[in-house]
């Protein structure tokens, strides 16, 4: 009989393992949890039993995934996605339940037929459904937010239907209990259960906010991390304790705890620091869940598990799709919508789980309905993945709206020219693309808000619809055509995508990143990336000039220490247009820049760029300006032409050859 101690090392050793060889296929970290459950579990390896103590840390790790989403849940954005919540989210829920009592009631009917009875209530019929209604938050978020498809029209049906799901919990897991009671017993159960929430939340929630707020900041001004830490820890578990022991659940708890804490001005904080619980307990929850699944027996009924792995899935999609169709969605974006949530959740086993506890599903039937719902999760990655493949064979309009989209960008982009492409239009793709009309230089920009496209291409700004990820955006951008890309949204897993899609197709055009910090610097360049641009530290330059210029240190001085943090870190801004006052012999050595016009047809008139040997020389031309204002991408192929300016970088010395070459000859 193995320790505790023992226990917990194995667990976390599998866990390690299992997360780590997902990580290295690019897998949800939730299939290495299920996995190494599964082989560790006593139906597989028997390495490890389904202790009680372990019991309880997935508990927690309930616990915590509610209390995240209480802290997700504000008014605000449920107001703004009301319909989508409230419409189609509750529509899809309750007609999963009544469809999973109606199929109980025919079968049940049709046996009957054949003189054999079906042993399954509508109750039970009701607490199948309600797990069967569920959808993997954890799964499609994380892929949506891979594919950058979030702010999409599906992405948004998909949240709302999401949020209604993780909303609906709450009530189902006070009702579910319930179920197992007798008529009248079950009756005076949600009566009561129902008297208690409504007593318990109105307390909560009517003076709980002020109480929280004011508890959280007494312990803020302690300035103690691991105080704050513990506070988080002790509201949350004790609203979870409160909740139990007035009869409902410890999730409710959570959940309650979480909507306080939401509305105060310490949520990100909150967010951040209950993040490491919340993983890893969940983490623990999957593994109990993969204990669970006893794949002999699985084997032994694979055609009750099939069955019950392909109905759900099917009947999910064609009425999440037919749903989404009926509140306005296009045939493109419903079935999307449908595929997207055509998978089971883990909240459905929270619900199966409180349904076997109360007896409402026989332990012959709990194995394979498990085991139905691990499958259809695991199979939600490849569903995403060929989407899109999927919707064009079943909708041949969507095929038509994608490529009306691609032709309407394309449309845009067909007359520009050494164009500069903008992917993402928020506040810094707004700037940069002010700035450039500054300079009279074209720009394409790409964003998939379609409020802001609006708003912008009525204001007769060059803005289209269209994810920038994508290559038949890019390709309908101009990026054959384009000077440069800049990446204005700080994501750097779109960030890598769009890097790929541009070596591999536009290998000489420059891409500028943004990011938050410099923690992903190298591995942006080492991808592609012509420039990093971290937030945080321009962000510090700024603060550090005027600290320096308050604290009496000469604005010269100032504006050359900035400069030198600059050069140290961008490649691309080394050196300086030199004047009349820089003549320090460190300032005479340092790289800088210089315009050279070509003003006179000369013999360098004709020739390409790349014929001026200028590289031996170690001079950079950084930019080439037609006479009529045009960029244009340096390359060597750029025939050189009378009243062309170029931007060389490089050292005095070889500035000064540089100039005499392209000039003299």
């Amino acid at each position: 009989m193995a320790s505790s101690l023992e226990l917990a090392l194995l667990y976390l050793v599998a866990a390690v393992l299992g997360v780590a060889a997902c990580r290295s296929l690019r897998l949800p970290p939730m299939f290495g949890y299920l996995a190494v459950g599964v082989a560790i579990g006593p139906h597989a390896l028997a390495l490890a039993g389904d202790s009680v103590g372990m019991q309880y840390l997935a508990e927690f790790g309930v616990v915590f995934l509610m209390f995240v989403i209480g802290l997700e849940f504000n008014l605000p954005k449920l107001r703004s996605m009301r319909a989508l919540v409230f419409g189609l989210g509750l529509s899809q829920v309750g007609l999963t339940v009544l469809a999973a009592i109606a199929g109980n009631a025919t079968l049940a009917w049709v046996l009957s037929m054949f003189g054999r009875s079906w042993g399954l209530g509508w109750q039970s019929a009701i607490a199948l459904g309600a797990a069967l209604a569920m959808s993997s938050t954890a799964i499609v978020v994380k892929l949506m937010a891979d594919r950058l498809e979030l702010e999409t029209e599906h992405g948004r049906r998909v949240m709302g239907v999401l949020l209604f799901q993780d909303l609906a919990v709450v009530p189902l897991l006070v009702l579910i209990p319930a179920l197992g009671e007798s008529a009248e017993g079950m009756t005076r159960a949600l009566l009561i259960a129902a008297l208690k929430a409504t007593v318990l939340l109105t307390l909560l929630l009517v003076g709980g906010q002020r109480v929280m707020r004011w508890w959280l900041t007494l312990v803020a001004r302690r300035r103690s991390e691991e105080l704050f830490v513990l506070n988080l820890l002790l509201v949350t578990l004790g609203l979870a304790w409160l909740t139990e022991h007035a009869g409902l659940s410890l999730a409710l708890g959570a959940f309650i705890a979480g909507m306080l804490i939401a509305e105060t001005e310490y949520k990100h904080q909150v967010e951040t620091d209950i993040r490491p619980f919340h993983d890893v307990l969940l983490g623990l929850f999957f593994v109990t869940i993969g204990m669970k699944l006893d794949l002999r027996a699985i084997w032994d009924q694979w055609m009750l598990v099939a069955l019950l792995t392909t109905v759900p899935v099917l009947f999910k999609f064609g009425l999440v799709t037919a749903l989404a169709r009926g509140f306005g969605a296009t045939t493109g974006v419903a079935l999307r919508t449908g595929l997207y949530l055509a998978q089971a959740g883990e909240f459905g086993f929270v619900l199966l789980q409180l349904a076997g506890q109360g007896k409402l599903l026989p332990p012959q039937l709990q194995g394979p309905v498990l085991a139905s719902m691990v499958l259809s999760m695991l199979a939600t990655p490849l569903i995403v993945l060929y989407s899109n493949r999927i919707v064009m064979r079943l909708a041949a309009s969507d095929w038509l709206l994608q490529s009306l989209a691609v032709t309407s960008i394309a449309k845009r982009a067909i007359s520009a020219e050494a164009h500069v492409i903008i992917c993402g239009y928020g506040r810094s793709g707004q700037n940069l693309a002010r700035m450039l009309e500054a300079e009279h230089i074209a720009y394409m920009a790409l964003d998939l808000d379609p409020d802001r496209v609006r708003q912008a291409a009525a204001a007769g700004q060059n803005v289209a619809f269209g994810d920038a990820s994508r290559l038949k955006s890019l390709m309908a951008a101009g990026l054959a055509r384009a000077t440069a890309v800049v990446v204005s949204y700080h994501d750097t897993p779109a960030a890598l995508k769009i890097l790929r899609l541009v070596r591999a197709h536009a290998p000489a055009v420059p891409v500028i990143v943004r990011t938050i910090d410099d923690s992903d610097l190298e591995r942006l360049r080492a991808a592609g990336a012509t420039e990093v641009v971290p937030e945080a530290i321009e962000g510090s330059l700024m603060m550090a000039s005027h600290v320096l210029a308050l604290v009496g240190v000469p604005v010269r001085r100032v504006i050359r220490i900035v400069q030198d943090q600059r050069d140290a870190r961008y490649g691309l801004l080394r050196g300086y247009f030199h004047g009349a006052d820089d003549d320090t012999v460190e300032e005479m050595h340092q790289a800088r820049l210089q315009s050279i016009t070509l003003a006179e047809r000369g013999a360098r008139h004709g020739q390409t760029l790349g014929q001026q040997a200028l590289d031996p020389l170690e001079v950079q031309v950084v930019s080439l300006r037609r006479a009529g204002g045009a960029a244009l991408r340096p390359g060597d192929d750029v025939v050189l032409q009378t009243g062309d300016t170029l931007v060389l970088s490089g050292r005095p010395e070889a500035l000064a050859l540089a100039e005499k070459r392209l000039l003299e000859g």
